[in-house]
């Protein structure tokens, strides 16, 4: 049979002291030291994974969309940090600071599918469902693993019964309120995600004269609107490889297009996976892309993304 010490445990469980008035008073129990160990690695994995989701998307393409760009760069930095700071240190702030980024990230992105953020508005996809889904649990775990930090229990520091029945309450009146930010965030990713753009929207009306500008020092095509136009490497001329999300990302040119001042390509059309014209040049699908706000813009160039590299329609 093993032997038991004041608090009821094993002693191997908890360590108590005694003080003059011969009170007994527990100031550890590892129980909740290995859940609050788990609680804060747990959540800073979960951080990781998300600042590795926006590296990707980084690099792969929102690196040249005005300010998203930076803002992606300073969430990867920042994110990496903080999961640094929740692994090697027990301290409250490191989680609380972790949570705030996570729940912050996620803010983000809600309002650029709802109202756009600084000129770009965000469309559904997969990577970033997932990034919104990993950012509620980050928070909700970093912000428990904040909750339970107890740095008096970790100091050896007498605890007391009135404060801390005083303590336990007031930390369960914070996880609840933890838990009802994490429902409400969920619910908010979902209806963002049903309420997100689901179908591609035309860059050009049928029958639209594209135009030349130049761009660089270089003469682009461009829709009636002067946004830049692009074509896609996977693409052949008789069929387009962007579909679903990427025609989301990249708004195909439709309809039959006429030739402007300076277009000297041939123009032609193709049928759409889903029906409806596309235009072409050179035997090219046409584009534009989501990235550019206006004209005089080629942020779509050399792009490694929606599985190939994008190009502007260079005009001789």
């Amino acid at each position: 049979m093993r032997e038991t010490s004041d608090c009821g445990y094993p002693l191997p469980r908890c360590s108590h002291d005694r003080h003059a008035g011969g009170d007994v008073v527990v100031v550890r129990g590892d129980r909740g030291s290995r859940l609050q160990w788990r609680l804060r690695v747990s959540g800073a994995l979960l951080l990781a994974v998300s600042a590795g989701i926006h590296l990707d998307l980084y690099l792969t393409g929102y690196r040249k969309i005005p300010t998203i760009g930076w803002l992606f760069l300073l969430q990867v930095i920042v994110g990496f940090m903080l999961t640094m700071a929740a692994l090697v240190t027990r301290s409250r702030l490191a989680a609380a600071a972790s949570a705030a980024l996570a729940l912050s990230t996620l803010g983000a992105y809600l309002l650029a599918v709802w109202i756009g953020l600084f000129g770009f508005k965000e469309i559904r996809t997969r990577a970033g469902i997932a990034a919104g889904l990993i950012e509620v649990a980050a928070f909700a775990t970093l912000a428990l693993a904040a909750v339970t930090a107890d740095p008096a229990r970790h100091a050896g520091a007498p605890a007391r019964s009135g404060p801390r029945v005083r303590a336990q309450a007031a930390v369960s009146m914070v996880v609840g309120a933890v838990s009802v930010v994490s429902v409400a965030a969920l619910a908010l990713l979902g209806v963002a995600v049903v309420s997100a753009g689901g179908s591609p929207v035309a860059a050009a009306d049928v029958g639209a004269t594209l135009k030349t500008a130049k761009i660089g020092g270089v003469n682009v095509l461009t829709n009636a609107n002067g946004l830049t136009l692009y074509w896609f490497a996977p693409d052949t001329p008789t069929s387009s490889m962007c579909t679903e999300s990427c025609a989301l990302y990249w708004p195909p040119v439709s309809g039959s297009p006429e030739a402007g001042p300076g277009v000297t390509g041939k123009l032609g059309t193709i049928k759409r996976p889903g029906g409806g014209l596309q235009a072409t040049y050179d035997g090219h699908p046409l584009y534009t892309y989501i990235g550019d706000r206006g004209p005089g813009q080629a942020n779509g160039n050399d792009l490694d993304l929606n599985g190939g590299f994008w190009y502007d329609i260079r005009v001789l």
